[in-house]
């Protein structure tokens, strides 16, 4: 297997690492407010992803960083096609970044309130975006000669994109919904429970309709029905546990089923890294779009160096940070609290 392959099977792996973990804090930001009866849950959700949530998104930074080091030209035609939907998702994570950090700070419903909606927003606006962006990487974009994309933002908005928007969205709500019922405990778990079991078969239809779509139109494998089919079986899977309120179990297969969505999306385009619709002979292929063997080469002594360390720590944080939460462990506002209107001037 020579280096170019190694990076394609590893920023798939770090794109499966982002998606599982951010995948479920962008469902807990989603289902924030309406799984919410007041303020203390609300707060109770946030504190659920309080913190790993910031751990989670270096997988995308590093995955961002090592697709712009090992294949170059993928990168540029990446970020120059996609620059409104990747900015638009950029600024919805500095935003919702922004809100977990400042909604505290002061003691105030409307200041919380305006914070919550920034959370809310920051976190359907990228998990409905990734699901466009993936599904346009397996359907192909207008890629020329030049390996510039010439089609403009309309040409992304397919009926096959968008259901590959409501794919990913609907996966991660489940997520959410599934890893809330886990980290809770009480009546805010059993209604977490509750819109899981009721989210899962919707979930799995929409993604098995996307998948077969995707499979019979567009993969360039045969292999690719394995990941089909083990993401079928998982969220089937989901249902079953979801119902009988086996909030592990449900996890984990939730957990399975993105990651084949991811394996199968990025099967579908092996070995093409973008494939164009204009002519398959102008796609970007892990051939023609990679780095020099000296830059892989070095690349992968570092990333054989820090990768561990990375991932010790990410379970570390996870490890000390795995018992339920309660309303009850909840401390009492401590922002600062506001002069009356009359007196601010």
């Amino acid at each position: 297997m020579d280096l170019a392959l190694v990076w394609f099977v590893l920023i798939a792996l770090l794109w499966v690492g982002y998606l599982v973990l951010e995948g479920f804090d962008f469902g807990v930001g989603m289902l924030m407010r309406p799984l919410a009866k007041d303020d203390t849950d609300r707060r109770l959700a946030i504190n659920t992803i309080g913190p790993v949530w910031d751990g989670n998104e270096v997988w995308l930074i590093v995955a961002g960083g090592a697709t712009f080091a090992a294949f170059p030209e993928w990168y540029a035609t990446l970020f120059s096609g996609f620059y409104l939907p990747l900015l638009a998702i950029l600024v919805a994570l500095i935003v919702r970044g922004v809100a977990f950090e400042y909604r505290g700070k002061i003691d105030d419903d409307a200041w919380r309130a305006r914070w919550d909606w920034a959370i809310t927003i920051g976190s359907w606006v990228p998990a409905v975006l990734w699901g466009v962006a993936f599904a346009n990487f397996v359907r192909g974009v207008p890629i020329d000669a030049d390996f510039q994309m010439v089609g403009g933002l309309t040409s992304l908005l397919s009926p096959f994109a968008l259901l590959g928007g409501v794919v990913t969205t609907l996966l991660f709500l489940t997520h959410g919904a599934v890893f809330l019922a886990l980290k809770t405990a009480g009546d805010y778990s059993r209604r977490a429970q509750t819109v899981a079991a009721r989210l899962a078969p919707v979930t799995l239809v929409v993604t098995a309709a996307w998948a077969l779509w995707a499979q019979v139109a567009y993969s360039r494998n045969a292999w690719t029905w394995v990941a089909l089919a083990v993401a079928a079986l998982a969220l089937v899977g989901v249902v079953v546990a979801t119902a009988r309120r086996r909030e592990g179990w449900a996890f984990t297969l939730s957990a399975i089923a993105i990651a084949s969505a991811v394996v199968l999306v990025f099967g579908s385009m092996f070995p093409a890294v973008m494939p164009s619709s204009i002519d398959p002979a102008f796609s970007l292929t892990i051939s023609n779009a990679s780095s020099t063997p000296y830059t892989l080469t070095l690349m992968t002594w570092v990333a054989g160096f820090l990768t561990p360390l990375v991932l010790a720590y990410q379970g570390w944080t996870y490890w000390v940070f795995r018992k339920r939460l309660i309303r009850e462990v909840i401390p009492p506002h401590t922002g600062l609290v506001l002069a009356p209107r009359s007196e601010r001037g």
